[in-house]
Parts: structure tokens; C-alpha cells; sequence
């Protein structure tokens, strides 16, 4: 009895990264000395922790990605969300990783140590999690596609990613200042939302949907505007000046910021997206059994009643 088969030709996955980021410069922020969790980044994962109602599938574990960065709040909002769940943290770098385990890991005393599995602090082995927790990273990674493939690869067949970074609008007055004075850009350039989704796609995910929101943030003062940006990352910009800047240029920049709104503008992007069935790849084919194509047809309709 002959075996039906179906040909699909995957999508080819890009490996250009981003122009206007300096990979050395985005190593140096990833490795900086770890500390409190910026507070947009707080706010930020508790709207997409939000976003989990609208997804019925409990993880068995779950993994938070970068949670010192991302939002050492948000984790508790996780526990108590998904409390029978196992959990393992992921940080990049010892440094990190010490500052999680000590922000994260609860005191005897405490009576939420002994509910649910305790964290894990180790990067998930493959196909070992339903979900993938990763808030506000990938616009900081010099290579965004192979961040989005190691994420792929962490994920179980049917598990799900929960991400969010920042859009190209971020920042929109701050870029007219520098443009205005003559100066190179204060950041690297944000991928738009569409564009990130056609590189899940290319990375193996399934069902990417993307959506955005705008937040802006009001201070009293250009020096606690200027801090807060400190918070958030560094300038990435391959093209950014070299040198050091001088007292000069400092009071210029507070001057200018001074004569408008002291306002920050963030365009925050959500995304989430589903790991399918594996693709078998025969030359630039994929062949697919029809048993195969059953169960992929099978696991998108229960997705679809879950949701």
C-alpha cells in the first residue's frame, strides 16, 4: 500500500542581522553588572502577562528568559498564574544568573516556597517547555534570528513563545533632538512588528500574532529623564559618537530636552506564537507522511478550541 505524502518548500530563514547594531556594544550591555528590573519593563510584562488569559494551555514548565532584564516582578505573576508548573530561569551570564537566583529563590520561611516546583536556574534543554517567557530582549540582541532559534529550540512540539520588545517609533522626539543638533542617532534603529513576524516564521514558529501599543513616560526634571533611559539599554548604534562627550555637550543636551515636552514615547510590540509539528527537510523540500499531516491538522484545531 503506497504512503501519501505532502511536498512544502519552507521558508528560507535569513541570517542577516540587524545594520545598525554593534554586536560588541550589545555583548557589553548583556554583561553588564545585574540590578533591579527597569520599571518599564515591569509594567510592560505585567500587560503581557495579561495577554496569557486568552491562551488556555497550562505549561508542564515554562521558562522565563532573561529575567533580570525583563522583569523579576513579572515572575511571581507567572508562579501564581501557572502554580503546579515547573519553572527554569535562563540568564546569559554567572553574574545574572547569581542575582536571579538570589532575587527569586524564597526564603524557608516564606509559605510560597512550598507551593509548586522550586525555579530551576539553567538554560531549558531542548523540547523541554510549553511556554517561553521573554520580555522586552529581543530588540537589544545583535542577532535576533538566532535568539528566536534558540527559543524554537527550548520549545516542545505544541508549546507556545510569550515575547515583547520595542517598535520603531520608540524614542520618536529623542531622535529629532539629536537630528536637529547634528548628532549621530541616540539608538539603533527598532524592527517593526510585521517584519518580526515573518522571522518567526522563518524560524519554524507557527501562528505568530502581533500587536502594539504606545506608552509615554513624563518626568519633572531632564536629568531624571536621561537616568531612566540609562535604565533601559544602552545605544547600540554601530554609527554612534566614538568619544567621550564633555561636559559641553551634557548641558546642551539637558538645555535642548528642557525646551519641550519632557516626555519618553515607547511603541511596545506583543507577540506570541505556537512551535509546530517538525518539518522533515529533504533538499529545499519538506515531505510530510499523511499520519504526519493528521496530527498537525489535529494539534492547530485544538489550539484553536483552546484559544
Amino acid at each position: 500500500m503506497g504512503v501519501n505524502i505532502l511536498r512544502l518548500n519552507p521558508p528560507a530563514m535569513s541570517t542577516q542581522r540587524p545594520p545598525t547594531i554593534d554586536p560588541q556594544a550589545a555583548q557589553r550591555w548583556a554583561s553588564r553588572r545585574p540590578g533591579p528590573s527597569p520599571w518599564l519593563h515591569e509594567e510592560v510584562a505585567r500587560r503581557m502577562e495579561e495577554r496569557l488569559a486568552w491562551i488556555k494551555l497550562k505549561p508542564q514548565i515554562w521558562a522565563h528568559w532573561q529575567p533580570v532584564t525583563g522583569g523579576l516582578q513579572a515572575h511571581d505573576l507567572l508562579s501564581r498564574r501557572y502554580p503546579e508548573s515547573g519553572c527554569v530561569v535562563s540568564e546569559l551570564t554567572p553574574s545574572h544568573d547569581a542575582y536571579a537566583n538570589d532575587q527569586l529563590t524564597k526564603p524557608w520561611w516564606n509559605p510560597a516556597r512550598w507551593v509548586g516546583a522550586p525555579a530551576r536556574f539553567q538554560p531549558p534543554a531542548a523540547a523541554s517547555v510549553q511556554m517561553l517567557w521573554a520580555n522586552m530582549a529581543l530588540h537589544m540582541a545583535a542577532d535576533p534570528q538566532d535568539l528566536m532559534s534558540q527559543w524554537h529550540q527550548a520549545l516542545a512540539t505544541g508549546g507556545f513563545l510569550m515575547f515583547s520588545c520595542l517598535g520603531p517609533d520608540t524614542l520618536a522626539r529623542l531622535h529629532e533632538h539629536y537630528r536637529r543638533l547634528g548628532w549621530p542617532a541616540p539608538s539603533h534603529e527598532f524592527t517593526d512588528m510585521h517584519d518580526w513576524g515573518d522571522m518567526l516564521v522563518a524560524a519554524g514558529f507557527a501562528e505568530p500574532v502581533m500587536d502594539m501599543e504606545r506608552i509615554t513616560l513624563s518626568f519633572q526634571t531632564p536629568e531624571r529623564m536621561l537616568e531612566e533611559l540609562r535604565g533601559l539599554g544602552r545605544n547600540l548604534h554601530s554609527e554612534r559618537f566614538a568619544r567621550l562627550r564633555g561636559r559641553q555637550w551634557h548641558q546642551q543636551l539637558l538645555a535642548t530636552l528642557s525646551q519641550g515636552p519632557l516626555e519618553l514615547e515607547f511603541e511596545v510590540i506583543y507577540g506570541h506564537a505556537f512551535k509546530p509539528l517538525p518539518r522533515m527537510a529533504l533538499s529545499s523540500e519538506t515531505v510530510l507522511t499523511l499520519a504526519q499531516m493528521k496530527d498537525s491538522l489535529r494539534q492547530a484545531k485544538n489550539r484553536q478550541r483552546s484559544l
